[in-house]
């Protein structure tokens, strides 16, 4: 299956020259439909190659493409577009507005690509009946569990259909339970056809979940490897979601 991100001698520094690389020439490929688990030590670069992905900071060198797009050549106003469009994003802390509900704060980001009101509304709502929290739809992020605000998250990032999701621990700030709630329902997408980038530090929720697990260590690939999932070891099935 050809590649949906490309990412090719990718190297970033902050803070001039003189400084250690975040990243240092890294090099992979994200396969259309694939769950990928990036692992590493804290530093390691993971979340640096996310961001980079993302859009949200430029490299120092090489290339990044994603589905066809040479996301390193973006102007700024190009890349909100992008982000809008085609990546949703999922973060530990998951980065709620905490003044809008949580069906308004899945309504923003569909507003932001430039649905209308009316059609935004009713994919907000239908995503959260889909998570198993319509009854929440109209509580503050500040009223509810973790389980339910990183459920919000999810719904936020799929709202626009994007090409690529991008996690970032997205269960680091989950008990077990939720935690593992959670890794089910981005099966559940996987399964569907979506390609998603998990950026985890834990390496049975790796193997457990993702098809391919790459390891960085000081900014570098030092393995890439088929998981224990890939190997046909049994996965999960996605649990209710109410």
């Amino acid at each position: 299956m050809a590649p949906l991100v490309t990412i090719a001698s990718v190297s970033k520094v902050y803070g001039g020259a003189a400084s250690q690389a975040a990243l240092q020439d890294v090099s992979l490929d994200v396969a259309e439909g694939e769950l990928t688990a990036v692992m590493g030590p804290s530093g390691s670069g993971k979340s640096t190659l996310l961001n980079l992905i993302a859009g949200l900071d430029r490299a120092s060198g090489g290339e990044i493409t994603v589905g066809g797009t040479r996301v390193t050549g973006l102007s700024e106003r190009a890349l909100a577009r992008y982000r809008c469009e085609r990546v949703g994003m999922i973060f530990q802390f998951f980065n709620l507005l905490n003044n809008l509900t949580a069906l308004e704060n899945v309504m923003i980001a569909a507003r932001l690509a430039g649905t209308r009101a009316s059609a935004a509304r009713r994919l907000a709502e239908a995503l959260l009946e889909q998570l198993g929290i319509a009854d929440r739809a109209g509580k503050f992020p500040a009223t509810l569990s973790g389980g339910e605000r990183q459920r919000v998250a999810i719904a936020r990032a799929v709202v626009n259909r994007p090409a690529l999701l991008l996690a970032d621990e997205p269960t680091g700030a989950l008990d077990s339970q939720n935690g593992r709630q959670v890794m089910d329902l981005l099966d559940g997408l996987n399964r569907g056809g979506q390609t998603i980038v998990l950026v985890t530090h834990d390496l049975h929720l790796a193997r457990e979940h993702a098809r391919r697990v790459v390891t960085l260590v000081d900014g570098r690939v030092v393995d890439d490897s088929p998981s224990a999932a890939a190997a046909g070891a049994a996965r999960p099935l996605a649990t209710t979601l109410g």
